[in-house]
């Protein structure tokens, strides 16, 4: 099993996304508040602080905050963090330290804090479902948990990483992951077979390209079996969708179409989607998908509450 030890993002992304979030919030003329009413020779230490139960995710945002807005005319910023990233925390645990000139720590506060309480909140989401969902599978499965593309712009990569912390997976990061072979296509191709036998062509891809075919009853999911079916008979290289996304079906549903999967394409994974919440989603883990994803985890996921409590070290002055 992938410990949150073993999960990173390449320090390139963090910077990006935080160096937009500081140039946003900074403006042409940085923090004025703090400029005008703090004296630039008071030094402050400030504790991030987690005010409910969740899983931190972010703390290697939070500490590039403070580097990037460091002035030699200030004065040095020390970062430290006080638990792990991904570590289980509780509400009134110190999650990390940080101490240097007051302008410094204001100025970077509400980017720090942004980062951290959203990525913070997806981890903590993410891990919820996780054991909502582990060993409800038949025979004691438990399917994997998923986010979608439906992330905020210039910030997948940090939110598929906070996924990833709280012990879910990716469905696709990119367009050019895969194949997925959605309504929308099925429309403009000309149905199912018409869609398949397209995508299976190896000279508009690669063979190490999976393809995915969405469903939406299992009139659908037939007809793309029947085809697999009589490729094989034919001898065809190509034996159909690799994975079966199945959207909104209700639970006797989903069973079904896992089991005719199962019998006529075993190669193929089942995955559910659409209308999954915390409150049905052990009942869809129950009829023997392999995948569930959730565009919920990283489209309106609420921030978990963490502040900022900052005490003078000189008295303000």
């Amino acid at each position: 099993m992938v410990t949150p030890a073993q999960i990173t993002l390449p320090p390139l992304l963090w910077e990006q996304a935080v160096r937009t979030a500081l140039l946003e919030d900074l403006g042409n003329g940085g923090d004025l508040t703090s400029q005008a009413v703090v004296p630039p020779d008071c030094q402050v230490t400030a504790a991030f602080t987690a005010r409910e139960d969740g899983v931190v995710c972010g703390l290697p945002a939070a500490a590039l905050t403070f580097r990037l807005l460091e002035d030699p005319a200030l004065g040095p910023v020390t970062f430290e963090a006080c638990v792990r990233e991904g570590a289980p925390v509780h509400k009134g645990c110190v999650l990390a330290t940080v101490r240097g000139p007051a302008q410094t720590v204001l100025a970077g506060e509400r980017t720090a804090l942004n980062v951290l309480t959203h990525l913070s909140g997806i981890a903590t989401a993410t891990a919820k479902l996780v054991r909502e969902v582990e060993g409800a599978g038949p025979g004691g499965r438990t399917p994997a948990v998923c986010a979608t593309r439906k992330t905020l712009p210039g910030l997948k990569a940090l939110q598929k990483y906070a996924v990833r912390l709280g012990g879910g997976g990716s469905h696709r990061y990119r367009l050019d992951d895969a194949i997925l072979i959605k309504d929308n296509h099925l429309a403009l191709a000309g149905g199912v077979e018409k869609a398949l036998q397209a995508a299976g062509d190896f000279a508009r891809t690669s063979h190490l390209t999976k393809i995915e075919l969405e469903v939406d009853d299992l009139d659908q999911l037939s007809e793309a079996l029947s085809f697999a079916a009589r490729q094989q008979l034919e001898g065809a290289r190509y034996r159909g969708a690799d994975v079966f996304l199945l959207d909104n079906m209700d639970p006797q549903t989903l069973r079904e179409a896992v089991a005719l999967i199962a019998r006529f394409a075993p190669h193929a994974l089942a995955e559910a989607s659409g209308g999954i919440t915390a409150t049905n989603v052990r009942a869809v883990a129950a009829t023997g998908v392999d995948v569930i994803s959730l565009g919920a985890l990283t489209h309106s996921v609420r921030a978990l509450d963490i502040g900022l409590d900052i005490n003078p070290e000189n008295g303000g002055h």
